[in-house]
């Protein structure tokens, strides 16, 4: 199995647990509100990453002061741009943001492809292209429309290709799970302190009524698509990981008609379509393919 395709399917798995997100939180959040979702599902995400990097003794790997820039880096930008994201959330839509986020594939392609040296074979752009006019299908909304909240998460979508630049550039000096602590290490300090500022104290009930699902969010969404995502990075170019994820919106469809009885639309039932031949043309083989690059 090559390294390319071993990233495809770590980013199929991914997709899977990262579709449930939006579900789990939007319950979660009903109880104890976002930033504090977004807090305690970090605590305990931060137990798992301790102990995983005990068991596999990646302590060691926090001395190489060569890895430090591009951890900061990380661990700022990550939290920059989930505390931007919640907080849009309180003033747009939940279809607008869905929206918006999926423009990181636009983000990164200008930034790695038009502006970087990063290329894409031809099948692969096709694919990627086709991949967001089938996203786009999906999710804008009829009354779509801009505020101050989808501003912020503009924001934080330009950010995310940057993020995943220095995340990528760290895991060529420690291991997914050493990233993944330190950045939640950094981070946890700083989004309790906006918890605690912007949102009123929690009730023990909401709390326990709140905390299957943030568990859930925290174990597989925070530490294992994270971790995931993270091997992924070092498997395939930023921008064809990041056109992969407009398989989500498909996924999440999926998921809410299972869980939550919401029915799909018209337009995302068409949506689909582009999406999965999108999907098979951005993991198509390149053997396979014309050896076209742009």
């Amino acid at each position: 199995m090559t390294k390319e395709r071993e990233g495809e399917l770590l980013m199929i798995g991914l997709t899977v647990l990262e579709a449930w997100f939006p579900i789990l939180s939007i319950v979660a959040m009903s109880y104890v509100g976002a930033l504090h979702t977004y807090m305690y599902s970090l605590m305990i995400a931060l137990v798992f990453y301790v102990v995983i990097m005990y068991k596999r003794k990646r302590f060691v790997e926090l001395k190489n002061r060569a890895a430090y820039k591009d951890l900061l880096l990380t661990s700022f930008l990550i939290t920059t741009i989930f505390v931007l994201i919640f907080i849009g959330m309180r003033y747009t839509t939940a279809g607008n943001m869905a929206v918006i986020v999926f423009l990181q594939v636009l983000f990164s392609y200008l930034y790695f492809n038009v502006l970087g040296k990063e290329k894409m074979h031809t099948i692969h752009l096709i694919g990627a292209v086709i991949m967001g006019v089938g996203a786009l299908i999906i999710l804008i909304p009829a009354d779509f429309s801009f505020n101050k909240g989808d501003w912020l998460i503009l924001l934080s979508t330009a950010l995310a290709p940057i993020l995943n630049l220095y995340q990528k550039r760290s895991r060529q000096y420690c291991s997914a799970e050493t990233i993944l602590g330190v950045r939640t290490i950094i981070g946890l300090p700083f989004v309790a302190l906006l918890a605690y500022l912007l949102e009123p104290a929690v009730s023990l009930e909401n709390f326990m009524l709140a905390l299957p699902y943030i568990f859930i969010i925290a174990t597989a969404v925070f530490v294992a698509s994270k971790v995931m995502w993270i091997e992924a990075l070092n498997r395939i170019s930023i921008t064809k990981l990041s056109a992969m994820l407009a398989v989500l919106p498909v996924m999440t469809l999926f998921f809410a008609y299972l869980y939550l009885d919401e029915i799909p639309t018209t337009a995302q039932m068409i949506g689909i379509v582009p999406v999965i031949i999108g999907g098979y043309l951005i993991t198509k083989p390149i053997k396979e393919a014309k050896q076209n690059v742009l």
